[in-house]
């Protein structure tokens, strides 16, 4: 079974004690490609670090995220914009609008996105995008700006089946997490009307860990259960939901 994690941000400090074995457990359970999404300008060394140490497996993405956008966001975007005219990344994220902890930087927020979203067209990037509380928001932007070929993720999507169809009918995947395995986490209803070739899978890492590790540090290797779980919902087996999700990133991203 070969699966593809899109979305885990193993160059963070959680992982700096045990990176190498967490790499090798990951790819024992048959997860062998990692798409890792920036967050700032500060991850963005520890980031290509991984990525060089491990070429075959860790694919870079470049990009800010919203929680980190402040009063110095044009001097973030500067400093990202830099390192993706000088290395190789395979996407724009993450990117996008948080409303969850912070509402004060909202036209902030909005500003960055708008202009990461145009590196992903301009630059022809799968771009990954991180909604949260801001559902509207994110897509009326989106939708504002009206860019040619757009596509990529939607990132650790929790949404209704309304909005499911509206990303996919943008040209977007649905990027499925630990999520998956809550028991109220609500995908359950969603995914069984959901084509499963517009979906992709994804950790998180370190975060949302699925069942039975959640609360506790998430890590690659638990692809499987989402992988499990998915396959439950969809009423077939991991491995098919392997080939499927993983055969959508190659289209997605690429390689």
């Amino acid at each position: 079974m070969e699966l593809t994690d899109t979305h885990c941000h193993i160059f963070l400090p959680e992982f700096d004690n045990d990176r190498a074995e967490v790499i090798d457990r990951a790819i024992g359970n048959g997860v062998t490609r990692f798409f890792l999404p920036n967050v700032d300008i500060s991850t963005a060394g520890g980031l290509l670090e991984v990525a060089d140490r491990w070429p075959m497996n860790c694919f870079p993405m470049m990009g800010l995220h919203p929680t980190s956008v402040n009063g110095d966001y044009e001097k973030e975007l500067a400093g990202i914009e830099k390192c993706l005219d000088t290395s190789t990344f395979f996407g724009i994220g993450e990117v996008g609008i948080d409303l969850y902890w912070d509402q004060a930087w909202l036209d902030q927020q909005v500003e960055a996105f708008i202009v990461q979203l145009g590196w992903a067209a301009n630059r022809n990037l799968p771009v990954i995008i991180h909604v949260r509380n801001s559902y509207n928001e994110t897509i009326n932007t989106i939708l504002r700006l009206g860019l040619s070929g757009l596509r990529g993720i939607f990132h650790c999507f929790t949404g209704n089946l309304d909005q499911a169809k509206e990303v996919i009918g943008m040209g977007f995947f649905l990027g499925i997490g630990g999520v998956a395995t809550f028991k109220n986490g609500g995908l359950d209803k969603v995914l069984p009307h959901v084509d499963p070739g517009n979906i992709v899978l994804e950790t998180d890492s370190p975060y949302l860990a699925p069942v039975p590790h959640r609360g506790k540090r998430n890590e690659p290797s638990f692809l499987t259960l989402i992988a499990i779980r998915v396959a439950e919902i969809y009423g077939t087996s991991p491995e098919k939901i392997a080939q499927l999700t993983t055969h959508n990133s190659k289209t997605l991203f690429g390689v």
